[in-house]
């Protein structure tokens, strides 16, 4: 099975990835190719600094890396966050994580590939999903030049995410289309007391519009009712697997971060339901998109629908989830 060969290659892989922001010089081997002339500039590792690596890198114009090592999703964010630093102050415009994967679709469709649920129907048991590899060697990145950047920076600012509650359903949005749908849960329709507030809390999702305000990208499993922290997770199929590392997203609606955060969840049996303690959950392949439309400052749209068109076209009624509709 998957989950031993991945087992005894992470003591080594593990070995290479030490925060590779900072010490990617020593550890890895970096081949770039540029567009002016089809060149492609090696890196020595063992010489390797922050002065070695500005005089090495290709200069603008450039579009490609080419990987001379594979990466897990361990290490997945440090590398990428290491192209970030690298070719950002080697252009006139921004460079982010989020352009970088949107000029490289196939990313995403990898790290869907990676949701335990995939794995499990291809007959592949995942205990850590951070020791699954992602990008191979010898894969090609591309690094949007200026026009294409230009063009993929205007179309994430079209994108909204919406969200209709007692739907159960998260849409990606650019203008009056509809790019993706997923199914969602919601907060439940009670309060409790949480020890992470101190307080009483009403557990029901709230509505508003707002916009991202953060990503964590190494979140910590915490139970907010009693504080504690989950280093593992009980599966729907019975087996207990290690927390997956896909990012949260926080936003803020109507000026106020409630805490109603989209994440994925390990329980997809919960989906359609009123089950959180307020929080978005969704499957880990859809975070894994969600996330990537969803940079800072994208806007988000909380609402509560009661009526709303299904797929033949009909005017249906959704169950008041909230009770909403008794206060009118």
């Amino acid at each position: 099975m998957l989950f031993n060969k991945t087992t005894a290659r992470t003591g080594l892989k593990s070995a290479l990835c030490i925060k590779m922001g900072r010490l990617i010089g020593g550890v890895l081997l970096f081949l770039y190719s540029c567009n002016n002339g089809g060149s492609i500039a090696t890196v020595n590792p063992g010489i390797l600094n922050e002065t070695t690596l500005a005089d090495t890198l290709p200069q603008p114009p450039f579009d490609t890396v080419i990987l001379g090592f594979d990466v897990n999703i361990g290490c997945f964010f440090e590398y990428m966050d290491t192209l970030v630093k690298r070719y950002d102050s080697l252009v006139p415009y921004t460079i982010s994580e989020h352009l970088i994967v949107w000029a490289n679709p196939w990313i995403i469709d990898t790290l869907e590939s990676t949701d335990y649920y995939r794995m499990k129907e291809k007959g592949i048991f995942v205990y850590d999903q951070q020791a699954l590899y992602v990008l191979k060697e010898g894969d090609t990145i591309f690094i949007p030049n200026g026009e294409k950047a230009k063009r993929l920076l205007e179309e994430q600012k079209q994108i909204v995410i919406d969200l209709n509650i007692p739907e159960f359903k998260l849409r990606i949005l650019s203008g009056n289309d509809t790019l993706y749908t997923f199914p969602i849960r919601v907060g439940q329709n009670k309060s409790r007391f949480l020890a992470m507030s101190n307080r009483q809390t009403d557990l029901r999702t709230s509505t508003g519009v707002g916009t991202i305000v953060r990503i964590n990208k190494d979140p910590r499993y915490i139970n907010p009712v009693d504080n504690k922290v989950y280093k593992v997770t009980n599966r729907d199929d019975g087996k207990v697997t290690l927390l997956p590392r896909i990012p949260w997203i926080e936003p803020e609606l109507n000026g106020i971060r409630k805490g109603h955060l989209i994440h994925p969840t390990t329980n997809p049996k919960t989906l359609g339901k009123a089950y959180s303690n307020g929080c978005i959950g969704v499957r880990e392949a859809d975070a894994w998109r969600i996330y990537y439309y969803s940079p800072i400052g994208t806007k988000v749209v909380f609402r509560y629908d009661l009526y709303v068109v299904n797929e033949l076209g009909d005017t249906i009624r959704l169950k008041d989830i909230y009770g909403y509709a008794k206060k009118f």
